[in-house]
């Protein structure tokens, strides 16, 4: 008979005289590995912290977003056929060279204020979440951050977008390429002047996606698990799996 099984059976008679807060921490202690839910949120808050982070710091460098093909902001495919067609235009022969190089730094530049309002959001994740997604698959909790949180960075992100983006000029250079092609005598069909919110959206999806990476290597990888409690805590997860 294994410990484990052992401890089972002497529950019941431990529980006498217990009040049921008592026996809920008692299981949580036995079931979890000396872990107590409280201990389990904190751990996976502590991995999301990380992850933000660290992602944050790397996209936020020079060439984060734009060197990396894996996060480089691309432009969408209407403003392509703007700039394809304004290339003969003095002044915006090389539009999307500049505007796609502006966007990124814009992008790089606001993931550096950015990260305390995700790191922020986390913390508000409660203990029922954190053990549920401490059983769930490889980025369970970056899917529930970007499933709750995503409209509340998207309103704190947007600002420090436009600012980084008029800081780079490129809301400028593209509100007037835009503006152009709309007053074109043969366009029929007029573009959004609006890069900001399209930036927004691409720089929130690259951070989600660098926090999943950092997730997945927390979870798969025992190196990567750098504090104790990140070692007790997915050494659960280990056990579990």
């Amino acid at each position: 008979m294994t410990v484990r099984a052992f401890l089972l059976l002497l529950l019941p008679l431990l529980f006498l005289g217990c009040t049921s807060q008592q026996i809920n921490q008692t299981l949580n202690t036995v079931l979890n590995g000396g872990l107590t839910s409280t201990d389990i949120a904190n751990g996976l808050k502590e991995a999301l912290q990380i992850g933000a982070r660290e992602g944050a710091e790397e996209l936020s460098k020079p060439g984060g977003y734009f060197d990396d093909v894996a996060y480089r902001i691309l432009l969408p495919e209407e403003v392509r056929q703007v700039t394809d067609r304004l290339q003969g235009v003095p002044g915006f022969s090389n539009l999307e060279e500049v505007i796609l190089k502006k966007i990124n730094q814009g992008a790089e530049d606001a993931a550096t204020k950015a990260a305390p309002i995700f790191v922020d959001a986390i913390r508000q994740m409660t203990i029922q979440d954190a053990v549920g997604i401490l059983k769930g698959d490889n980025t369970a909790a970056t899917a529930y951050l970007e499933r709750t949180t995503t409209q509340a960075l998207t309103n704190e992100f947007a600002p420090v977008i436009n600012t980084s983006l008029d800081k780079y000029d490129a809301n400028k250079i593209w509100l007037d390429a835009a503006t152009a092609y709309n007053n074109f005598p043969l366009t029929r069909q007029q573009v959004n002047t609006d890069l900001g919110a399209y930036v927004t959206e691409q720089a929130l999806n690259g951070l989600f996606k660098k926090v999943a990476l950092k997730e997945i290597d927390i979870r798969q990888n025992v190196a990567a698990r750098t504090t104790e409690l990140l070692r007790r805590v997915f050494a659960q997860q280990d056990s579990v799996n």
